[in-house]
């Protein structure tokens, strides 16, 4: 029984019950189209929760999503609920995941999502489907003034929390204690844990966090100032016709997507929206106001890859060196110091270093120092590095990668590398993926990562930070890249 009635779900192998497809919050259709979520609508007769609900609006941008959603809508706002639980008094802990795809695609049907591992090890896991795009962070003085809030945007950010307040009002009843929440989330879904911690509206929600491969702090996806988000989506509504809000709110969501579709389509940033985000997260950080909980969170070894910073231009040092001088201008020279690039094999491993740091690396990494100067609980940071193995090859390319990409993690640490046939996994991808597992599952019940049979995985402290270097051979080292991060920082707040 849910706060809206009955739902029913289905028996899994290892003795799990799943639900599916259940809503947490009103269909942000018509009116509530770039409203906050509505509580949703009361049932009395048992609801069949056995199908992925709608994935959200979205266009098709990054070819490795699979989808196991019927179909997409506005109408998507649902999670989906994995519990080993045989009865609602067990208090199980809770792992709340958030997808990731550049907060313009992705859905809590993913295979690679699938909370079925984590749950056999005793932990009620859910996936919840968010706003996206257009859709999710839309800002616009019309919606500012409509609101009672005077805050427009974040629609996205605001499913998710809306999501946690399902999960406080609801979980016990799947075996779930309210208490015990966790949130995790890859790439995007990472960046939303870090935006979540910051925010005073789901601060009291949660009670750790995880994230892989990034967080709300320059240069990744920082916030903009209220105003200038309206800005943005007063340029974007005046580009494709749309005289007032309610001719946005009119337009078909199909026809409102192909615009974002577009050459030259504007971009839907979050907002320092004075509601769900009162100031900059890094600033929220610093002053030590973000829930005080534990975290685990770190990045990959390859995230980007050359052309992330050399674009089309050859991997010779000669373009490196001119790349580098006309992104960092007069700190060039100590930039080349800490990523040096003399010869043709230290341009590809340097480049590789310096646009994944600028992507995704340094932002995490961030995160982490702050939330371990002001959050008065531990950090526990890895660095992870296996690499995928080659593709099968009736898949495609049979080349194995130099360093473990961008998303490459997730199958491992929510175990779900069987659901993914595109690559030739060995026994050593899955010694790895029990080993990711078994520090995710000790997070989620303890807030650490340590347990029998995992190598140690000291908290960092102080400028003695130990790094778990997550691999076949996983080991706890000194921070190697240390002084890459603190010249970064430096620019960055310069800047």
């Amino acid at each position: 029984m849910t706060s809206a009635g009955p739902v029913a779900g289905a028996s899994e192998a290892g003795g799990l019950r799943v639900f599916k497809g259940i809503p947490f919050a009103a269909p942000p259709v018509g009116p509530l189209r770039w409203q906050p979520p509505q509580p949703a609508a009361k049932w009395t007769e048992v609801r069949q929760a056995t199908a992925f609900g709608n994935q959200c609006m979205q266009r098709r941008v990054f070819a490795d999503m699979v989808f196991r959603a019927s179909g997409m809508s506005e109408d998507c706002l649902f999670l989906n609920v994995w519990t080993p639980a045989t009865r609602a008094s067990e208090r199980l802990p809770v792992l709340v995941y958030f997808y990731g795809g550049g907060f313009t695609a992705g859905d809590g049907s993913e295979p690679r999502y699938d909370g079925a591992a984590l749950a056999r090890r005793g932990i009620v896991t859910l996936t919840v489907n968010y706003r996206l795009g257009v859709f999710g962070f839309l800002a616009h003085p019309e919606l500012t003034t409509e609101s009672p809030r005077h805050a427009s945007g974040n629609y996205g950010l605001l499913d998710q929390q809306a999501s946690l307040q399902w999960v406080r009002d609801n979980i016990a009843a799947f075996g779930g204690d309210p208490a015990r929440v966790t949130i995790a989330g890859e790439s995007a879904g990472s960046i939303s844990v870090s935006a979540l911690m910051a925010s005073p509206l789901s601060r009291g929600l949660i009670a750790g966090a995880i994230g892989e491969s990034g967080a709300m702090i320059q240069p990744t996806t920082p916030p903009v100032a209220l105003a200038e988000a309206e800005r943005l989506g007063t340029v974007f509504a005046r580009d494709i016709a749309a005289a007032s809000l309610a001719d946005l709110r009119a337009m078909p969501a199909a026809a409102l997507l192909e615009t974002t579709g577009r050459p030259g389509a504007g971009r839907f940033p979050a907002a320092i929206d004075g509601y769900f985000l009162p100031k900059l997260p890094a600033d929220i950080f610093a002053a030590g106001e973000q829930a005080q909980v534990p975290l685990l969170a770190g990045w990959n070894s390859q995230e980007s890859g050359p052309g992330g910073l050399l674009g089309r231009a050859e991997a010779t040092p000669e373009n490196y060196v001119n790349a580098v001088r006309e992104i960092f201008q007069a700190h060039a020279d100590e930039a080349l110091k800490l990523y040096p690039g003399a010869t043709a094999e230290q341009v590809q491993q340097s480049a590789t270093a310096l646009a994944g740091d600028r992507f995704i690396g340094f932002s995490t990494w961030k995160w982490t120092v702050l939330h371990g100067r002001t959050g008065r609980k531990p950090v526990y940071r890895y660095y992870y590095t296996r690499p995928r193995p080659a593709m099968r090859p009736e898949k495609g390319s049979t080349g194995a990668a130099r360093g473990a990409a961008h998303s490459a993690e997730i199958e491992y640490a929510l175990g779900n590398l069987g659901s993914n046939d595109v690559y030739a996994w060995t026994p050593e991808d899955y010694k790895v993926s029990e080993t990711f597992q078994g520090y995710v599952a000790n997070f989620v019940k303890k807030g650490n990562p340590n347990g029998p049979g995992l190598p140690a995985w000291p908290a960092a402290a102080g400028n003695a930070v130990q790094v778990l270097q997550l691999d076949v051979v996983t080991k706890a080292e000194p921070d190697r890249y240390r002084e890459r991060y603190q010249f970064l920082d430096r620019f960055y707040q310069a800047k």
